[in-house]
């Protein structure tokens, strides 16, 4: 089967959804556009529908329907906010997509603990919003308006990783239906345990394919003092990655550090009426502390950048400048795909250790030179992650396979460097078999006893990751 063409239906027998219907009523959803939109994700596959979607609204809704599934053996598909990029949420055998978007309590917010417990469809931007009061925030910011339980599945990072870390570090418990209807309850409000195995750990990053988060215990930050963000920009991106690594090494506080090639700041600035920036390797970059501490910080970055021939030195400390800023980063995505009418992008993600970043970028960069289509990198230079988007024609076949090559070459020469194939993407059904050159045969076959064990029939969102 191509990877990018429709799947057919298995179709579910008519008895697993009357069982369904009496339990949901109208939150049990046959209508084929309603099926369509939760079988694509924002991933280059075609539509992969499950034959019906159940709208839940709590820990034990989910159980209902996983008892369900599993005691049928239907698969079920968990979904968010649709908004992962690497297929997570194909139907590729039909089956029941559980939407979580109707789970978005907060659940307690814990200032004097600094955490925050909340239902899985909760997002990101509303948990923040809810927070403003207290003084808190939560960092993980992948750019998506995605979903926290979405955010777990997948073990989401994004631009503050640098100085936060990712969900693996900012997820201190959840709740967990697995494929029996079973509620686990992991973790706890305690920063640390040495309790047994690490099972938050495991749930988080399996992208729905061993259980089905419903409620997320997170780190909370106090909202910094004062920040700010520079714009410099560097003939090449080895000068960029560079004055990163040492600003790094030099203790600056960088809570952001943002990597954009020519092509993606011509892109940013052919859509934005308020931001015109130089056509060259550019680094975003906010720093978080006190208000003498980033002046400080500024003067340093400016000496540190300029050994290394940074030019058009910008700093904003103004909220309104900095949104400006960082509103036009996180519109990348979209601005590259404007750039080409009618297009879609197929995006791909690799991480290396930050000596092999430069090395892995200018590498990439020649990898796309080859390309017949626009392309763009940037990434999160701080902790080695960067990004590549294809925009490609969606009627060409021969763009998507070539798309598929460059792909793999990318992956490849990150492998190669020490690195891994997908730094906050996570495999889904697009990166399987890089998995195994990166893990290999051993460590995969251990990933496939943990999953026979949690779920012997095999329901939880199959064709992910193996």
């Amino acid at each position: 089967m191509n990877a990018f063409c429709d799947k057919s239906l298995s179709g579910i027998d008519d008895s697993v959804l009357t069982t369904l219907r009496a339990t949901f009523g109208e939150r049990l959803s046959t209508a084929a556009a309603v099926r369509e939109q939760h079988g694509r994700g924002e991933s280059p596959f075609r539509a992969m529908p499950p034959d019906a979607v159940v709208f839940v609204e709590s820990t034990e809704e989910v159980c209902e329907v996983l008892k369900i599934c599993n005691v049928h053996r239907v698969p079920a598909i968990a979904f968010g906010a649709g908004s992962s990029l690497e297929g997570h949420l194909l139907a590729t055998q039909g089956g029941v997509c559980i939407d979580l978007s109707r789970m978005d309590s907060i659940i307690s917010v814990d200032p004097g603990d600094f955490t925050a417990t909340v239902q899985a469809g909760v997002t990101k931007e509303a948990l923040n919003a809810a927070l403003r009061g207290d003084g808190l925030f939560f960092p993980v910011d992948p750019g998506a308006h995605a979903t926290l339980g979405g955010m777990v599945a997948t073990r989401a990072s994004g631009t503050n990783t640098v100085r936060y870390g990712s969900m693996r570090e900012n997820v201190l418990a959840l709740t967990v239906v697995t494929a029996d209807g079973t509620v686990v309850h992991t973790g706890t409000r305690a920063v640390k345990s040495s309790a047994g195995y690490d099972l938050t750990r495991l749930f988080v990053g399996s992208e729905g394919t061993l259980g089905v988060v419903t409620e997320v215990t997170l780190k909370l930050f106090p909202f910094p003092e004062a920040m700010s963000a520079a714009v410099v920009t560097f003939v090449d991106a080895d000068a960029a990655v560079t004055t990163v690594i040492e600003a790094i090494q030099a203790g600056l506080p960088i809570a952001r550090s943002e990597y954009l090639c020519a092509n993606s700041i011509k892109a940013i600035n052919a859509n934005s009426r308020e931001l015109v920036l130089r056509e060259r390797p550019t680094l975003f970059m906010e720093f978080h502390g006190s208000p003498s501490s980033l002046q400080e910080q500024t003067e340093l970055l400016r000496e540190i950048a300029s050994q290394h021939h940074g030019e058009d030195f910008q700093w904003a400390d103004r909220p309104e400048d900095r949104s400006r800023l960082w509103h036009a980063r996180h519109h990348a995505y979209f601005s590259c795909q404007l750039s080409r009418v009618g297009s879609m992008i197929i995006a791909t993600d690799t991480c290396v250790p930050r000596s092999r970043l430069a090395e892995s970028i200018e590498g990439a960069t020649r990898i796309m030179a080859q390309a017949s289509f626009p392309h763009m990198t940037f990434g999160h230079v701080g902790d080695g992650n960067f990004h590549v988007l294809m925009v490609i024609d969606p009627d060409s076949e021969a763009e998507r396979e070539e798309a598929e090559r460059l792909n793999e070459s990318i992956v490849e020469l990150a492998l190669s460097l020490g690195g891994t194939c997908t730094g906050e993407h996570g495999i889904g059904f697009h990166k399987k078999a890089f998995l195994r050159r990166e893990a290999g045969d051993a460590a995969v076959q251990l990933m496939q006893r943990i999953k026979i064990a949690l779920d012997p029939n095999g329901i939880l969102n199959p064709d992910k990751i193996f």
